[in-house]
């Protein structure tokens, strides 16, 4: 359903707002807070079911109806939340069964957010009814903006409703238990099946578990969350609602959802994103978040969540300067989001989060973060320009594609690999986070999908590749492009059965090569093959079979034999890296790669100055976000004004670090690194 056709009437501001957790005082206090900040769209209702049904089946909604009439008197708009992700405490009570089972086998009670079995009919009968009350109060009301369908999907149970409801999915995927024992190699300790009922979600075992059977459960798990979220959907459709429908997905720790097939259900994409590193990396994780979000959606996303203070460690939280909360803000923006939108609006007195940090913080308003998150409102309202969508094409043009598949993921999750040290969403922001550094910019792609646009597609570590993707990606390269292969790519077919005849298994024959061992290195291990790139955590004995050889090994008994390889076919390439190159390494050879194929930066050199620069596409002009990370000024020229500053770019517009700038140019106008 997902268009990337997202059209609010400016580039939406504001946050998660939770009135229930205040007085009415504090409500009006908040709402004219909202307007000195230009806020114009909060979130309502992600956690208030307790609030909103203090008891099973009676509704109550009078103080709900009192925020948005204040709201609406201020002319704010705000998404409205079905409650579905934090149960009260009346529903643990009354359907104990409902509670999620963890994989050791014990059942977990109310005292977090989160505590639900998916698949439990007592769960989703309650679901349906929260969410058809609200459509049928709410659901044409001329401020909302569109439906937050739960938040944040991912509880996974693996109790008896998960049993039960596992079996009707996998009768439905093998169709009978041939199929299944097949697939899973239930033959390899006596683990045939004779009745899907002795099929269980993976749970605690003696040793190692099967890791078919680890896979399905979590493709099992996606789906099943997913039905979970159309029901709700289908409830606020029929109770007459046209708004937009989203979900809001997270990064970047953990994956519970296959994310093409959920945006195929959704109007429009949203993404929770926060940071987990500091330094240069946390700008390059910006732009990952946002090219994945917007790739999901196929061009406006909203951003429906971010920390508006710091970053967080795990163990710590870094405070974000004035100047890196703009700059992450315009990041995302300028990578295709409609919003700028934190949680939470204000800083929570207790509870659970009661640390994290708000748009109004602890201190209130009278504080310089509060006076940094006005000067943001301002910022953003100045860039109305930007909502607006072109008529056609995409929303950032890019040459390069990244191949992405949450089955990649979970297949790196699976116990008994050669390493568990290579993990799929370390290689995919690797990989991403090259292009970033040279300024080129990337879609993640879908596979099977049309990718004819790229000059450049890079598939890093697809473990689980079917014959039909191992097809389209010789039809890919057969047409002309030019692709990349990791190492640990299309080793399995999709039930991970280890494909016979050497590696990369489904990828041999196009790539020309045949490997013959898989050889991890040791740990903080790094080797140089013979053309200075340096290499570490996995190396393989590999032989060339109708491939050029680009770089060969140095060490041990690998010494001259191939490590990266090129091989022509029909009007491409297929090139194919057997080692894993350290992040320098990996930023020349992309990055050379790109340069060989005429792929070249957004503004050829600024990314080597620090300059991070992104041209958004826009309705009658194209918006170049210029983010400076680096450390001495930087001069940029270009045919339009500076949408911040005012200043015409003709002239060369200077820009400090830690400073940003939009110049609109018309459509396809350079811009220019004065003095480069």
């Amino acid at each position: 359903m997902s268009d990337g056709r997202f059209t609010p009437p400016a580039l939406l501001f504001g946050g998660d707002w939770s009135p229930e957790q205040w007085d009415r005082e504090t409500w009006r206090e908040d709402v004219a807070l909202m307007r000195r900040a230009r806020v114009n769209t909060v979130t309502l209702g992600v956690f208030s079911w307790a609030s909103l049904e203090p008891s099973e089946g009676v509704i109550e909604t009078d103080w709900l109806d009192e925020v948005i009439a204040l709201l609406t008197e201020a002319g704010i708009g705000f998404f409205l939340a079905t409650p579905t992700a934090s149960p009260p405490p009346w529903f643990t009570l009354s359907h104990p069964d409902a509670m999620p089972v963890r994989p050791d086998g014990v059942r977990l009670t109310h005292g977090s957010r989160d505590t639900y079995a998916i698949s439990a009919p007592a769960y989703r009968d309650a679901s349906r009814r929260i969410a058809t009350a609200l459509a049928e109060r709410y659901g044409d009301h001329p401020g909302l903006r569109g439906w937050h369908l739960h938040n944040e999907y991912g509880t996974l149970d693996h109790g008896p409703h998960a049993a039960r409801a596992f079996h009707r999915w996998l009768r439905e995927r093998y169709g009978d238990l041939e199929s299944l024992n097949r697939a899973w190699s239930t033959a390899f300790w006596s683990q045939r099946y004779g009745d899907f009922e002795e099929v269980t979600p993976p749970r605690a075992t003696q040793y190692l578990a099967n890791p078919a059977h680890a896979l399905d459960f979590r493709r099992f798990s996606s789906d099943e969350m997913l039905a979970a979220m159309c029901e709700q959907r289908d409830a606020i459709r029929a109770a007459g609602s046209t708004a937009p429908m989203t979900t809001n997905f997270m990064l970047p720790t953990w994956n519970h959802l296959e994310q093409w097939g959920w945006a195929d259900e959704l109007d429009v994409v949203s993404l929770d994103h926060y940071l987990d590193t500091t330094g240069e990396d946390a700008e390059a994780h910006v732009a990952y978040g946002a090219d994945l979000a917007r790739s999901w959606s196929g061009g406006a996303w909203v951003l429906m969540e971010q920390n508006a203070r710091g970053i967080s460690l795990g163990d710590r939280t870094v405070v974000k300067s004035p100047s890196r909360m703009l700059r992450h803000s315009l990041g995302y923006i300028a990578r295709g989001a409609q919003s700028s939108l934190f949680f939470q609006w204000r800083a929570s007195l207790g509870g659970s989060e009661q640390w994290h940090a708000g748009l109004v913080p602890h201190a209130g308003p009278d504080s310089e973060h509060f006076t940094e998150v006005c000067a943001l409102g301002e910022t953003l309202e100045a860039l109305a320009p930007l909502a607006p969508l072109p008529a056609d094409g995409p929303l950032v043009e890019a040459e390069v594609g990244i191949l992405w598949h949450a089955d990649g993921w979970w297949a790196l999750e699976t116990p008994h690999l050669p390493s568990d040290a290579i993990r799929y969403s370390d290689e995919v922001r690797a990989t991403h986070r090259s292009f970033w550094r040279a300024g080129i910019p990337t879609d993640v792609v879908r596979p099977g999908a049309d990718a004819s646009q790229y000059r450049l597609l890079v598939v890093p570590c697809l473990y689980p590749l079917s014959e039909e993707h191992a097809a389209w990606l010789e039809e890919y390269v057969e047409s002309g492009g030019e692709l990349v292969v990791t190492f640990l790519s299309g080793i399995a077919d999709p039930s991970l059965r280890i494909v016979p005849g050497g590696y990369p298994g489904r990828l041999r024959d196009l790539l020309g090569v045949r490997g013959q061992e898989m050889r991890p290195l040791p740990a903080g291990e790094q080797v140089v093959l013979d053309d200075g790139t340096e290499v570490e955590e996995w190396t393989e004995l590999l032989e060339a079979v109708d491939a050029e050889v680009l770089a060969s090994y140095t060490h041990d008994d690998l010494a001259g034999r191939p490590a990266i390889t090129r091989a022509a076919r029909g009007k491409g390439h297929a090139v194919y890296l057997s080692a894993r190159p350290v992040q320098a390494a990996r930023d020349r050879f992309l990055a050379g790669l790109a340069a060989a194929h005429g792929i070249a930066a957004t503004v050829p050199g600024a990314a080597e100055r620090g300059l991070e620069a992104v041209r958004r596409r826009g309705d009658g002009a194209d918006h170049v976000v210029l983010l400076h990370h680096g450390a001495q000024p930087v001069t940029v020229r270009g045919e339009g004004p500076d949408l911040l500053s005012g200043q015409d770019g003709r002239a060369g517009l200077r820009i400090a670090p830690g400073d940003a700038a939009v110049l609109a140019v018309p459509p396809g106008a350079p811009v220019e690194l004065v003095g480069a």
